[in-house]
This record gives C-alpha cells, sequence and structure tokens, in this order.
C-alpha cells in the first residue's frame, strides 16, 4: 500500500470513529513534536548529552523560558532523561530516551523532505504574497 493510500485510508477510519480529540494519536502526538524547538532540541541531543547551557548555544534562537518549557515537555512525555548530578552547584544532562531514539528516522525522512524543498517553498510563498498584492 503507497502511502497516499495508507494516509487516506487511515485518515477514513479516525472520521468514521467517534471523535475523542484526547485519544487522536496524530493530534497528541504532533502537538508535541510538531513545533520548531522540539526538534530542534532533539537534534542538539542527537549522539550526545548536553547541558542546558550547550543545548541553547546549539539552538541559539531559543529563549531560555522556551528552552526550559520545551525540556519539561519533552521529560514529561518521555522523548529525554533529564540526570542531575551531585555537584556543586549541581549540574543537569540531557540525552535522549529510547522513545525519541524511535523517533529520528521518520524526523531525517521529514529533514530531507524539508531540505529537498525549501527553495520551492520560498518560491511558491514569494508567488503567493505577489498574486496577493495585486
Amino acid at each position: 500500500m503507497n502511502a497516499h493510500t495508507l494516509l487516506a485510508a487511515r485518515f477514513a477510519e479516525w472520521q468514521q470513529a467517534e471523535f475523542d480529540s484526547n485519544l487522536c494519536p496524530v493530534r497528541d502526538v504532533l502537538d508535541q513534536i510538531g513545533d520548531k524547538w522540539t526538534v530542534l532540541i532533539l537534534l542538539s541531543l542527537v549522539g550526545q548529552p548536553r547541558r542546558f547551557s550547550a543545548i541553547q548555544r546549539a539552538v541559539p534562537d531559543v529563549s531560555k523560558r522556551m528552552l526550559t518549557q520545551t525540556l519539561r515537555n519533552l521529560e514529561r512525555n518521555g522523548m529525554i532523561v533529564r540526570e542531575v548530578y551531585p555537584t556543586k552547584p549541581p549540574s543537569v544532562e540531557y540525552t535522549l530516551a529510547p522513545l525519541a531514539e524511535d523517533l529520528l528516522e521518520p524526523l531525517a525522512g521529514l529533514l530531507r523532505w524539508a531540505e529537498a524543498n525549501h527553495a520551492r517553498i520560498h518560491a511558491a510563498r514569494r508567488q503567493f504574497d505577489t498574486a496577493a498584492a495585486a
């Protein structure tokens, strides 16, 4: 079954089921991983644990508040592990949890698609904006 057929069939199944947004896996999962900070923070942790400041340097445009909030959400959702070391002052390190490791393959596909189509998306935006301004 190709992706088009599979996705159309799954969506049709969801529409026929009794709707409960709390039980919808697409809404629930994409709500967490669909924002730009989550993906970039997960990418910063691929292959190595990092401390808060190292993550912030790796994703320099994220505010401390958003980084803290995103790290908490990722930990809550089982995507990262937060380890506190008993030093003075205490140091904290973040690593990918097995659940996030499982996400890397589909995420790699999305990143390949984004890189391959970035210029096309920008061209479409320019064309739309030009037509809308006319």
